[in-house]
């Protein structure tokens, strides 16, 4: 299969990449010139512009967005819309709003698929778990680049119609918010209470049969293991915070009561305004663990 990609960051490269070890054929594009070299040097035919990956691209074509969450959707759409028609197809690949997608669907002359994706760079070797919203026969289309791109056949699945793949990804952002602040408040009460314990230990021993253990937990040990069991100069501030925010105000609008993704969105907005929670320091340097995003250290 031929799919054309437009995002090159780090979860774009891995798109390509996993999408060209599988077999496939791949065009990819991006506004940066270095990332689209990198593309190629990974064996995707190189596009520089929109309308040469257009060209590139057969007569039904499969794009798959990998651009940040927003505007910079809409405008890739709208620079794609003229050469799009009902036969082919669109996978948004962020982190967009599921009303966004919703309306992206509604207005796109393609096919259009929000795809949930889950695993972070850090989990690019075993592959990503893939929530889709959007057409049945579309997805079905689709299905060997999900393959490849997920953990395999059971890594992706079908949510329902649009926008619903992008909203399960949402609630599951706001869990992990949860189980991040959870383990944040685990190991504070430890590393401020009775004994000197050394925290990697702790995890290591959870991580071996416990009820508790978890890819986050593994990456606590991890945390410790690299910084030490005071977290070293890692700050008390949590970047990120709009799907957690979109999923506090759907339970809102459901009236669904969420307290402890709500106590833990607090805590992620509460930590920039000041400097001394280990639980928070802990989630920020969880964040690193598992999408590698840059952790804030104290001075």
């Amino acid at each position: 299969m031929q799919l054309g990609l437009i995002g090159l960051g780090r979860m774009g490269q891995i798109v390509v990449e996993r999408t060209i070890a599988a077999g496939h054929e791949v065009v990819a594009f991006d506004l940066d010139e270095d990332a689209v070299a990198a593309a190629a040097e990974a064996g995707a035919d190189p596009a520089d512009s929109i309308d040469d990956f257009v060209d590139q691209l057969a007569d039904d074509k499969r794009i798959w967005l990998m651009v940040p969450a927003g505007e910079a959707v809409d405008v890739t759409l709208e620079e794609l819309t003229p050469h799009l028609d009902g036969d082919d197809i669109v996978v948004d690949g962020g982190n967009s709003s599921f009303e966004d997608s919703v309306r992206r669907a509604e207005s796109c002359p393609a096919a259009y698929l929000d795809c949930g994706t889950s695993g972070g760079p850090a989990g690019a070797e075993l592959g990503f778990s893939l929530m889709v919203g959007g057409p049945q026969w579309a997805y079905d289309e689709l299905e060997p680049v999900f393959d490849a791109v997920a953990t395999g056949p059971d890594g992706h699945e079908r949510m329902g119609a649009a926008g619903s793949g992008h909203y399960v990804k949402m609630v599951h952002n706001g869990v992990e918010y949860a189980l991040m602040q959870t383990y944040g408040e685990g190991f504070e009460l430890l590393h401020e209470g009775r004994y000197d314990l050394d925290l990697e230990n702790v995890a290591s021993v959870w991580n071996n049969g416990a009820v508790i253990r978890s890819w986050l937990l593994e990456l606590c040990e991890e945390a410790f293991r690299e910084e030490g069991s005071d977290l070293g100069t890692v700050a008390d501030r949590i970047e990120g915070g709009s799907t957690g925010t979109w999923t506090v105000q759907e339970s809102l609008e459901q009236e669904v009561p969420l307290p402890l993704i709500y106590t833990a969105l607090s805590e992620r907005f509460g930590s920039r305004a000041d400097d001394g929670r280990f639980s928070r320091r802990l989630a920020n340097r969880l964040r690193y663990g598992f999408g590698r995003h840059e952790v804030p250290r104290r001075e």
